[in-house]
């Protein structure tokens, strides 16, 4: 509803900037909270929303005074292949999780949680939806559902929280990630004029443009579901199911016919970009699945992603050219989003409970 105040975790990532901004435009008073891991990370500039700069885990009932609806994205993406041991990362998410939502149960706000497809792991021929089981591969993923889980125990007859399962999401954003395979290989192929597959590019994917996640939020906040039970829902669409290498041939096609190579073939290709995977095992990725997206229309009544892939790859690509995009810029750390938590620790900036440290 116009006027509502909604409070967005995570609210300066690569999801979160653009969300904020999006629901400013259909009225609401949008406040953020944000550690700032990511705040420096600025790849254009952009609308922003008045920022409380904290941990998360260090939230309490007071901090939720006046909100109407909570948008919950903070937490840490993608699968650990550094140093850093998944627990570190994925224990306190749950837990904070869990006490957000508990806080936003006891004071009657709305509470809307950025989960993913990739909770499905691994399909076989058919799609997979909402009642599939899932089958998760990563603890990135794991830890998606387990919050899920938790959320369907604090659901009830005063707290009907929703689970947006986004699909992989891409395209533009002001603190823009590039470790999502859509936005990588943009990137490769406009940096150096080639598309490099650590993978045989067999693997399905379902894919979501950020402008599409941000409608999705925009409805799961003002459609007021009430059930007392958790809500989940797909968010993508089934033109969007693409396979690794029919991205990789759209990309090259847009980014002048660039040839496309895989690693496997030539393991002295450059790698810059190529974020490692204990996922793919001599050249397959043990990932793969197709997500049907039927309810969220059922559900949202005139949802529909508006942006094709192939129009979204387009534009991801006149983007960085018009940025002047060059290899410096798409070897910044910092557009990736775990090396750049490991640049932190090494420099002792984050402690190892990846909390910041004191300066004195």
């Amino acid at each position: 509803m116009i006027g509502e105040r909604v409070l967005i975790t995570g609210s300066s990532g690569y999801i979160g900037t653009s969300i904020g901004a999006y629901l400013q435009t259909k009225g609401y008073d949008v406040i953020g909270v944000d550690t700032g891991f990511f705040r420096e990370n600025i790849f254009y500039e952009a609308p922003t929303v008045p920022t409380r700069w904290m941990d998360v885990r260090d939230m309490c009932s007071t901090d939720f005074e006046g909100v109407d609806a909570v948008v919950h994205l903070a937490g840490i993406s993608n699968d650990p292949v550094g140093r850093m041991p998944p627990e570190k990362l994925y224990d306190p998410t749950r837990s904070y999780s869990h006490e957000i939502a508990r806080i936003c149960k006891d004071r009657g706000i709305r509470f809307v949680f950025a989960s993913s497809c990739s909770v499905y792991g691994v399909g076989d021929e058919s799609f997979v939806d909402e009642d599939s089981v899932p089958k998760p591969q990563t603890p990135y993923s794991l830890n998606k559902l387990q919050v899920e889980q938790d959320l369907v125990q604090l659901a009830g007859e005063t707290f009907s929280p929703i689970a947006l399962r986004f699909a992989t999401i891409y395209g533009p954003s002001a603190r823009i990630r590039f470790d999502v395979v859509i936005n990588m290989l943009c990137g490769m192929a406009v940096t150096q004029g080639q598309v490099v597959l650590n993978s045989d590019g067999q693997a399905w994917r379902p894919n979501l443009h950020i402008s599409d996640a941000c409608e999705a939020v925009h409805r799961a906040i003002s459609s007021h579901y009430d059930s007392g039970s958790l809500l989940i829902l797909n968010v993508g669409s089934d033109e969007a199911n693409r396979q690794i290498l029919d991205l990789a041939n759209i990309i090259a096609k847009h980014a002048g016919g660039c040839p496309v190579k895989f690693l496997t073939d030539n393991p002295d290709l450059d790698k810059t970009g190529l974020v490692g995977d204990r996922k793919i095992h001599e050249g397959r990725d043990s990932r793969t699945y197709r997500v049907a997206f039927d309810r969220v229309s059922e559900v949202f009544p005139g949802y529909k992603c508006q942006m094709k892939v192939e129009d979204g790859i387009a534009q991801l690509i006149n983007q960085l050219h018009s940025l002047n995009f060059d290899a410096n810029m798409f070897k910044r750390r910092g557009f990736y989003r775990l090396q750049h938590l490991e640049d932190l620790l090494d420099r002792g900036t984050l402690s190892q409970e990846l909390r910041w440290q004191s300066e004195d």
